[in-house]
């Protein structure tokens, strides 16, 4: 199996659009591809699933330990042909200045895949070459498979940059040379692209973009210096064999921020996930005996959520029996009191669980990894269990009462960024994504406190 790394030396360099592009050509050459995303972004998986048909699974190498990043890419990797990596931000940009931890080329070299730089060629002409053998020989143990130029201004452009490169850099080839193409950009919202969900790639855009890349790629050298990953053998871990306990999972255009390797964790520990949708579902799946709310963009679909009553009923009712509810971000939004629209002073009720309001800010709130250690036994674990995550969003909410415990002391470093994780009942939210491959514990705990529901209960 090869494996290939899209990256780029910085950020809205054309990494995304170029890395789809290369998915659909694969695709269509009857490939089986295996989609990666580097870091805890949930909006670029989305791009990949949409276009490969398969999930695509975050690799982050400061939120999950080497071992786990191996596993989870080793897992994902079966029967494919090839894997393909997303990359984050520049490549050699993680966690702080003197680690490589968060970053691209760290996964690169855990998963053995061939790193291809997606360059912005605007302003760039001879000076490229110097540019390029930075990255080159930054980091030996990365290995740079060749570059693909991207927002080429024109074929004269284009073959100064190639004649710099490879006259000044042996070994180093420029595999591609895309022309500036402003119909190929996908739209952006906040720090990152519109969602798949909002913005689902229309088939003559993907025809489009198919075939601008196989024209301006040379798969042939592509695939020649693209060396396999390494795919490890996994152990045989087998789970007591016990009946399985449905899980609702929210999943639609206001709930769409979930990583893929929680889902799969939790039903290795035993769960049925179920899909229901809070937009248009009128009641919660029969049988089940847990909620996972995610996050999304619940905000631009706020009047509609709050239009769902039968569904904001069906939700607090199985919290005020009991229910295990655990909610992120988005999901923790949805258990306030509602959402303030402050244009038209217009609250867009949701359940009310925590009696606060939420309210979208102009500016970004916060951004940035998570470290969580629990302060007492929880739906999640038990008191000292570490999970970590990452936490972004433009909106905030009102001070939640005292009277409602807070089970996280949540740090980033070495900075201690206070107490977090908000419980009532058997109801746990925050604002923070947790990844459960930092702790393969949270999943398993998770479905077990679902299980001792369903024992207690008649569903």
């Amino acid at each position: 199996m090869k494996s290939i790394m899209i990256a780029a030396p910085m950020s809205s360099s054309g990494k995304t659009t170029v890395t789809i592009g290369i998915m659909e050509c694969l695709k269509r050459r009857g490939l089986k591809v295996a989609p990666f995303k580097v870091g805890p972004d949930f909006i670029d998986p989305g791009y990949h699933t949409m276009v490969t048909g398969h999930p695509s699974l975050n690799l982050d190498g400061w939120i999950c330990s080497p071992e786990t990043v191996q596993e989870v890419y080793a897992g994902h990797c079966a029967d494919a042909d090839i894997a393909v990596i997303e990359g984050v931000m520049g490549l050699f940009d993680g966690i702080g200045g003197n680690s490589e931890e968060g970053s691209s080329a760290q996964i690169a070299k855990l998963t053995g895949a061939t790193v291809f730089l997606v360059i912005d060629a605007k302003g760039f002409a001879r000076s490229a070459a110097a540019f390029v053998k930075g990255f080159v020989e930054f980091d030996p143990e990365v290995r740079i498979g060749g570059v693909i130029f991207n927002n080429v201004g024109s074929d004269h452009h284009a073959r100064i940059l190639r004649e710099a490169v490879e006259g000044n850099l042996p070994g180093i080839k420029v595999i591609g040379s895309i022309l500036r193409n402003t119909a190929l950009h996908l739209p952006s919202r906040h720090l990152g692209l519109v969602t798949a969900e909002d913005n689902p790639l229309s088939s003559q855009y993907l025809d489009n973009l198919a075939d601008i890349v196989r024209s301006s790629v040379d798969f042939g050298a592509l695939w020649a210096a693209a060396a396999a990953g390494f795919v490890i053998d996994l152990p045989g871990k087998r789970a007591a064999r016990k009946k399985p306990v449905k899980i609702a999972v929210a999943r639609d255009s206001a709930f769409c921020f979930v990583y893929e390797t929680n889902l799969q964790l939790l039903a290795a520990a035993g769960a049925e996930l179920i899909d229901f949708s809070p937009l248009a579902d009128s009641a919660l799946p029969a049988g089940i005996a847990g909620i996972y709310l995610p996050g999304g963009y619940p905000e631009l679909y706020a009047a509609d959520l709050a239009a769902n009553r039968s569904m904001l009923a069906a939700i607090k009712g199985a919290i005020e029996a009991g229910m295990p509810v655990y909610a992120e971000c988005g999901g923790l939004i949805y258990l306030t009191e509602g959402l303030m629209d402050r244009e038209n002073n217009t609250l867009h009720g949701f359940s009310g669980i925590f009696p606060v309001q939420t309210t979208m800010l102009k500016k970004r709130k916060t951004l940035g990894y998570r470290e969580v250690r629990l302060r007492q036994n929880c739906l999640l674990g038990k008191k000292g269990d570490v999970a970590r995550g990452h936490e972004f969003h433009y909106s905030e909410t009102g001070e939640i009462p005292e009277s409602f415990p807070r089970f996280y002391q949540v740090s980033r470093g070495l900075n201690d960024l206070g107490i977090e994780g908000y419980s009532y009942k058997n109801c746990l939210a925050s604002y923070i994504h947790l990844h459960f491959g930092s702790n393969p514990g949270i999943a398993a705990s998770l479905v077990e406190n679902c299980r001792k529901f369903k024992a207690n209960h008649s569903i």
